[in-house]
């Protein structure tokens, strides 16, 4: 077939799909054996790894590693972790909780919690989140404000365009705050 090919297409210039040397009498050549510089192939699906690829492209299986040193640098490295994990959790429990416990807080600090200010506010947890989203973005509008001063008409504009989209996510944020908090008839 690849002979009758060939005899139709004759002397035309060598395309991108032909082989770059005819075999003699048609004769099949045999494939190159791949080295082992070449990459391996995945033992799910036989495909060949893309170069520094940790995981088969075609079906994710993990690629196995290439030799014992490899292995046990890796096992050398999952010993000292868990070995930083325990050091950091001996730390963490056995000196920063019992010191936390012993800091005393001033007494104004209680009314920074969050519940705190829900019923001092009187809004339920949903819509206090968006009032408290819209005031920052009131703070980013005035922000904007005083760290960015306009040198020409384009950076003018574009600070404009920055109030102005801050102003719109702090209109969103107290329009949901509305629509979130329930009517007088749903609290009774």
């Amino acid at each position: 077939m690849a002979q009758v090919v060939r005899e139709a297409i004759g002397n035309t210039q060598q395309d991108f799909w032909q082989a770059p040397v005819v075999p003699p009498n048609g004769a099949e050549t045999a494939l190159p054996i791949p080295s082992q510089s070449r990459a391996e192939a995945c033992a799910g699906c036989g495909t060949e790894f893309m170069i520094g690829a940790r995981f088969c492209h075609a079906c994710g299986v993990s690629r196995p590693l290439a030799d014992a040193a490899a292995r046990e640098i890796v096992s050398s490295w999952d010993q000292n972790l868990a070995a930083a994990k325990a050091r950091a959790a001996s730390i963490w429990c056995g000196w920063i909780v019992p010191t936390w416990r012993t800091v005393s807080f001033p007494r104004w600090m209680q009314y920074l919690h969050f519940h705190e200010i829900k019923r001092w506010i009187g809004l339920p947890t949903a819509s206090l989140i968006a009032f408290i989203t819209g005031l920052g973005c009131v703070v980013g509008t005035i922000g904007v404000s005083v760290f960015y001063k306009a040198s020409n008409l384009a950076e003018f504009q574009a600070i404009q365009m920055w109030r102005i989209e801050w102003l719109l996510g702090a209109t969103a944020a107290f329009v949901a705050g509305i629509l979130l908090k329930p009517s007088g008839k749903d609290r009774d």
